[in-house]
């Protein structure tokens, strides 16, 4: 599986990335590490117009999960477990569900789910850096 480490200098640099990133996809879960405001929302705006979803992209920040429809009938699930405080709290909103859906399925702030997590996943870091630009990695 290909690695991808970058640096993210401009806003039109997302699409580029997504498309990179999608190229070198093999599985349905990418889970998101990255501090408030570091891009994890701009992220799924570009994947999300890559795939002509339907609907307009908000952080699932209060919501917890936003779906996602795509032209061909398939969904995409958007997590933001970030208010969650406990792994039974995401068993409760059914988070072994939308694992299993087969569906891609993007999760924020994962940290409490990475128990249930098998290796058959990806990892997106962002980090910002002193100057505002955006380090990325991902594999």
């Amino acid at each position: 599986m290909s690695q991808i480490n970058t640096i993210i200098t401009e806003e039109n640099q997302w699409k580029n990335l997504v498309s990179s990133l999608l190229e070198n996809m093999k599985y349905s879960i990418l889970i998101i590490y990255g501090d408030m405001g570091a891009g994890k929302t701009t992220f799924v705006k570009y994947l999300m117009e890559t795939f002509n979803a339907k609907n307009q992209v908000t952080s699932p920040t209060f919501s917890l999960i936003n779906e996602y429809q795509l032209p061909e009938g398939k969904k995409i699930y958007h997590l933001d477990l970030y208010r969650l405080e406990t792994t039974e709290e995401a068993l409760n909103i059914g988070i072994e569900e939308y694992l299993d859906s087969g569906e891609l399925i993007i999760i924020e702030w994962p940290q409490l789910i990475e128990p249930l997590l098998d290796e058959n996943h990806h990892t997106l870091k962002i980090q910002v850096l002193p100057n505002q630009n955006r380090k990325i990695n991902f594999n």
